[in-house]
């Protein structure tokens, strides 16, 4: 491995990199992360460099275990290029079939081709699916193309020449202004301006020159996966973004803050660093520019508050991880005090591509103040879950319904939770709502990190508010009188609503509670976590009303407020509801209608769940 001591060592390496490719070469492309690893895709490429060896065609096709590449219900994916035939669900089993049918032969293997629940057609191609066809994927798309071990995959495809473009054709201020022509916010939370807060981190001083650069990789929203999934997939090009960040706020060390839960990211970036390093990327004049950078690792131990700034910068301290109130901000005095800039990892993947591409260029995608792709983690009740990646406005209806598939078993579509767990949950009267900060936070909601939950009639917005709160209770950090006692209370109330023990003003309570913990908490963990009570209230208020004064849940979700009857019309007397009852409630003869014990019922569901004749009825 030879230093590139120059931007033209870097281009005659991408060069002979690329022609040792041949564009017609058959690349099969394996998804191994945990997402597709949980269905056991890490046997897959082992089994296809098996196969070829035996068939002799070792070398004549090439395996790749790829990053994610989005379509996570699906997994294990595999794609084969330069068709791009895309097969879903794809065992080891399944390997000498495909070599033979498809590589050998050139034809497709239909049953593992995707199936449109709608139309029950095959999509042959990544571009035939729904889930692929409406997303824009600048960000995200390289995960399915390079072998994320590989430092020469990540140069052959134009990595690392926005670092070099930046290091010897612009000046940092150009790189600043750039950046902030742009128009791209940050990715993690609050969508501040990127460019304005590098900005201030390059104009603070520092008595001894010294500032750092931060990757937020503390990622802890329930069911979102984003940052995990490009640290994973491609994690060159958050760290050539962070180079980039570095040399235009005029740091000298960056830190990769990943929390401890993703080993394989951690282990992925110990490599991509070694690899620059060894390249001459990182380390002691770079390119010859008189530029110097170098990073270090570090593994946060999980305190969902330590993706707020200021308890991060604690957590990097070896102190506790708690927020600190703001002014100083951490461009100002950050990491042991010195001016510190600090940016969640889809904001950095972001950069190389602006400097590559041009303000004008990324500025052109999205609304009028929200520009550029945003990658969400679809989930829940929608038949197509996994990473998406969609131009800033897309509305809510496209990503549920067309990306999404919809909600499975012919439910009904219900809200989306947007923003983690202090998001808020927008209703179907929304549907059409364009995805951006300003009409996310004007319907109640927030962009947050870009989780979004889907849930359907079968929800219960009471439940689903307790459930959000009760995280954040657990992850606060009782720091502030507002966060920690305002959800615990909020909490409370919820509970006694959802057990049945409801009263009048509970929901005035609530309100109040709300409005105290949002306005006068420390940080955005209690200014947030308000969101979850306030929209259901909002936009849910006569399922609360339910809860309170009929004491019944119209979803059937909460316990203590169902109860469950057999409806003797339609009762045969199988047995099978008796059966399956653990507190032996349920009683008759064969063949004729049964009898259920209100007083011995637990309302566990197992006899509704085994009625094949829609015999027991929930009240």
């Amino acid at each position: 491995m030879t230093k590139l001591g120059t931007v033209k060592d870097l281009e005659e390496l991408r060069l002979k990199l690329l022609s040792r490719k041949d564009p017609n070469r058959r690349v099969i492309a394996v998804c191994a992360v945990p997402g597709c690893g949980a269905y056991g895709s890490e046997k897959v490429p082992p089994a296809l460099r098996e196969e070829l060896k035996k068939r002799g065609l070792e070398g004549k096709v090439e395996v790749i275990a790829t990053g994610c590449q989005g379509f996570c219900e699906k997994g294990p994916i595999m794609v084969i290029r330069p068709e791009n035939i895309l097969y879903i669900s794809v065992k080891p089993e399944d390997v000498p079939e495909i070599i033979e049918e498809t590589i050998v032969h050139n034809r497709v293997v239909e049953r593992l081709l995707y199936k449109d629940p709608s139309t029950g057609q095959h999509a042959v191609h990544e571009s035939d699916i729904p889930f692929y066809n409406y997303q824009t994927r600048n960000i995200f798309g390289n995960n399915g193309l390079i072998d994320p071990n590989s430092i020469e995959d990540y140069i052959g495809i134009g990595g690392y020449a926005a670092l070099a473009k930046a290091l010897t054709t612009m000046t940092p201020d150009q790189v600043v202004d750039e950046i902030k022509r742009s128009g791209l916010r940050g990715r993690g939370g609050a969508g501040f301006s990127t460019g304005q807060k590098w900005e201030f981190a390059r104009k603070a001083k520092s008595p001894d020159g010294v500032k750092y650069v931060i990757v937020n990789g503390d990622e802890g929203d329930p069911g979102a996966y984003m940052d995990r999934s490009l640290l994973e997939g491609n994690p060159h090009s958050v760290i050539e973004g962070l180079m980039i960040g570095a040399f235009a706020i005029g740091a000298c060390e960056g830190w990769l803050y990943v929390r401890t839960e993703y080993p394989l990211a951690i282990k992925r970036l110990y490599i991509a660093l070694a690899q620059a390093e060894e390249y001459g990327l990182l380390g002691d004049n770079i390119f010859g520019t008189g530029f110097s950078f170098r990073i270090k690792i570090f593994r946060g131990a999980g305190a969902f508050v330590c993706g707020e700034e200021t308890a991060l910068l604690a957590s990097l301290e070896s102190r506790v991880g708690e927020p600190r109130g703001k002014p100083p901000f951490p461009a100002q005095s950050g990491l042991w005090g010195k001016p510190t800039n600090i940016n969640n990892v889809k904001t950095w993947a972001n950069i190389a591509p602006i400097i590559n591409r041009g303000a004008d260029w990324f500025n052109g995608i999205g609304t009028k103040t929200s520009k550029g792709t945003m990658i969400f983690s679809l989930v829940g009740k929608v038949n197509n879950s996994g990473l998406v990646e969609v131009p800033m406005g897309i509305t809510l209806r496209k990503m549920v319904f067309d990306i999404g598939g919809g909600v499975p078993r012919g439910k009904k579509f219900k809200a989306v939770q947007m923003g983690g767990p202090s998001g808020g949950c927008v209703p179907d009267s929304l549907l059409d709502l364009p995805i951006d900060y300003d009409q996310l936070t004007a319907a109640g909601a927030m962009m947050g990190s870009g989780g979004m939950i889907v849930m359907d009639e079968t929800t219960c917005m009471v439940d689903i508010a307790k459930y959000f709160l009760n995280f954040l209770r657990d992850e606060s950090c009782g720091k502030c009188t507002p966060c920690r006692v305002g959800i615990t209370q909020m909490h409370a109330i919820l509970t006694d609503i959802t057990e049945g023990r409801g009263k009048e003003g509970d929901i005035e309570m609530l309100t109040e509670l709300a409005d105290v913990t949002k306005n006068a908490s420390l940080c955005l963990l209690g200014g947030t976590s308000a969101n979850p009570v306030l929209t259901t209230l909002r936009y849910f208020k006569d399922e609360y009303l339910a809860h309170i004064r009929d004491k019944k849940c119209p979803a059937h979700v909460c316990k203590p407020l169902v109860k469950y009857s057999i409806d003797a019309g339609k009762c045969t007397g199988c047995g099978a509801c008796a059966r399956a009852c653990p507190q032996q409630a349920i009683s008759g003869e064969k063949k004729k209608p049964h009898v259920l014990d209100p007083e011995k019922c637990i309302r566990c569901g197992a006899c509704h769940d085994t009625c094949k004749f829609g015999a027991v009825v929930l009240q």
